[in-house]
């Protein structure tokens, strides 16, 4: 493993830090809206 290749490993793993954050951010706006829904029913 050169020193390309340990760059590109970090950069993925910072990417994919930042994609599960987005999920569980988005995860918690659906929880959030679909109880309003429900709660207007």
């Amino acid at each position: 493993m050169d020193a390309s290749d340990i760059k590109r490993l970090k950069d993925l793993e910072e990417e994919n830090r930042r994609l599960k954050q987005r999920f569980a951010d988005l995860s918690l706006d659906y929880r959030i809206i679909k109880d309003i829904v429900e709660k207007k029913r």
